[in-house]
């Protein structure tokens, strides 16, 4: 591919610009409201299995989750970016999602079971 991206989407990277960035599936063990973020946000704890263990994640998905319908998902997240503070919180990973029509965050998912802690490819 060459010649500039189309408006809109990132650069072109090398694909091992792509391994750099570790995304894993996996299981939301619980999930509470964070009313401490400036936008409506859930804090999430995520087990991505005995590597890399439990996180904590804050994500802004009230629109169209509730916390008990999180807990027991599978979700993607990246779990190497450094942790970033989040008011008086520690988020430790990024939980993905895509945007709806109306720009709300819908969470990427899985749709047949895998184990907790595999990675992207």
């Amino acid at each position: 591919m060459s010649g500039p991206a189309p408006e809109g989407v990132a650069p072109t990277i090398s694909f091992d610009d792509f391994l750099k960035v570790d995304i894993r599936v996996g299981q939301v063990v619980s999930a509470e409201a964070f009313p401490q973020a400036r936008k409506p946000a859930f804090k999430l704890a995520i087990d991505f299995g005995p590597d890399i263990g439990v996180k904590k994640s804050s994500a802004q998905i009230t629109v169209h989750y509730t916390p008990d319908q999180l807990v027991g998902r599978k979700v993607a997240a990246v779990v190497n970016f450094p942790p970033r503070q989040i008011g008086p919180f520690m988020s430790e990973v990024l939980t993905l999602g895509f945007p709806d029509a109306a720009g709300e965050v819908v969470l990427v998912g899985v749709d047949r079971e895998v184990p907790v802690g595999g990675r992207l490819f």
